[in-house]
């Protein structure tokens, strides 16, 4: 028995070695653990991935893989299987790379999360001006290079046409940005408007024989009041049921236009519109006599694309003016009221505000920069037909609104770059122009819902 008094022996000390052994086994099986988890995490992105690649072969085989061509008199069919297999890398590849991204999302937010100032050095009204700062430098830059794109070393005649068609959607996107972005209601309508300028201006200026200048304001004046018919019986509607009965007010005057051939020549539209001049100065090589052509006036060879840089300009004009108009009008009461009306319409009542009358005026505002959109459109093209204002282009414009972003002056305009010159650029591949115009749009949607540059922080905020 030992004494009570006795000290124990002390324990065997353990040394830093022993217990770097001891847990050596235990870490390569924590790291075998860890490299199985790390690959069983690429497992589902690969299989996920490996069926979009399998889907895209099954759909693009009969569209991309297979043509037919005339040979010898003779229906032949020829094959295009490079071209199946670049749709099945793009995605397969497409969707892995979606699929990592997303699960690094979280990972890459640690990482960078520490780059946000506290909110007592910046809070969000710092950021939101030095955003706002941004896209107003941006806005100047793009005018800028508008105003010198024509006498640029590599402009041309079709440079130039393909920016006055861009302009002319940039100027309908903010004409309709009045009614979608700040209003917040849905138009499918609105190539309605842009026919009734284009039909007022053609007929004004032949039966008439009324100058560009005159025929200009009256066609704008002519669609706002349409505008104002049309937003009467839709006062009590909103959201899908608005959509359907404008998209339904569309195609009712695409239609009158198409049977009244007394008035619109029905679907051969109407011919022979006049051009507009530079202060009286027409743009044609022989004038009649007594009149002073362009190039004579400035003692310059006549050139055709004398004319399409004045049309450039012309429509540059109007676009400004509609984007500075809008700008404006958003910060005056009437403005306020559409952003008010936009996020909750019962608030609206409650606070005095009249829907009826703010529905009306941006009905009646919008329609009419359509209208003198329609206006430019027919004087450019020397002729209009009901062909030329079919569902299509109300898609095309309510695209470029909701792809650039609601509210937003400069997506606007990335928007109607993207979509005019994508189509554009496509024209190699003409059977495929669609195609690529609905996976761009099904991307950019993918990414950025809300638009590319998304506005719908209001003009002015109440602080309590």
């Amino acid at each position: 028995m030992r004494h009570p008094n006795k000290l124990a022996a002390p324990a065997p000390r353990v040394t830093n070695t022993s217990l770097d052994n001891r847990q050596q086994p235990v870490d390569s099986h924590e790291g075998r653990e860890g490299g199985t988890l790390r690959l069983a995490a690429l497992v589902t992105p690969l299989r996920e991935a490996a069926f979009s690649a399998g889907l895209a072969l099954i759909l693009s085989l009969p569209f991309f893989g297979f043509y037919t061509y005339e040979q010898a008199g003779s229906l032949t069919v020829g094959t295009r299987f490079h071209w199946v297999a670049i749709a099945v890398a793009v995605a397969f590849f497409g969707r892995l790379l979606f699929l990592l991204a997303v699960r690094l999302r979280p990972t890459l937010w640690q990482v960078t999360g520490w780059i946000r100032m506290p909110a007592g050095f910046a809070g969000p009204a710092a950021l939101r001006s030095h955003g706002n700062r941004i896209m107003t430098w941006t806005m100047v830059i793009a005018i800028l290079f508008a105003l010198v794109l024509p006498v640029l070393p590599f402009s041309n005649r079709y440079i130039i046409d393909l920016g006055t068609t861009v302009l002319i959607y940039v100027m309908l996107g903010w004409g309709l940005n009045i009614v979608v972005g700040l209003a917040g209601l849905l138009d499918l309508g609105y190539v309605a408007f842009y026919a009734m300028g284009a039909y007022s201006y053609a007929l004004l200026a032949i039966t008439f024989d009324l100058s560009f200048w005159i025929c200009l304001p009256l066609a704008g004046l002519m669609a706002a009041l349409l505008g104002v018919l049309l937003g009467f019986p839709v006062l009590r509607l909103r959201g899908d049921y608005l959509a359907i009965v404008t998209l339904g007010f569309g195609e009712m005057i695409r239609i009158i236009l198409l049977n009244w051939h007394e008035l619109t020549g029905g679907p051969d539209g109407i011919s022979g519109i006049p051009r507009p001049s530079f202060l009286g100065l027409p743009f044609t090589r022989n004038p009649e006599e007594g009149v002073t052509a362009f190039h004579q006036f400035f003692g310059w060879e006549y050139a055709g694309v004398q004319r399409v840089i004045f049309l450039y300009y012309l429509i540059l004009i109007l676009a400004l003016i509609t984007n500075f108009f809008t700008i404006r009008i958003r910060k005056l009461p009437v403005g306020r009221a559409w952003e008010a009306l936009r996020e909750d319409e019962i608030a609206c009542r409650s606070l005095g505000i009249n829907p009826t009358n703010t529905k009306l005026t941006a009905f009646g505002i919008g329609a009419m920069f359509g209208g003198l959109a329609g206006a430019f459109f027919a004087t450019r093209q020397g002729f209009i037909s009901p062909e030329s204002f079919t569902f299509m282009e109300s898609a095309t414009i309510v695209a470029i609104v909701v792809l650039g972003g609601m509210g937003s002056q400069l997506g606007v305009v990335i928007a109607a770059i993207v979509l005019v010159l994508l189509p554009e650029l496509g024209r190699e591949f003409v059977e495929f122009r669609m195609l690529l115009f609905g996976a761009a749009m099904v991307l950019i949607m993918t990414w950025r819902p809300r638009g590319l540059l998304s506005h719908r922080e209001p003009t002015i905020r109440l602080r309590l």
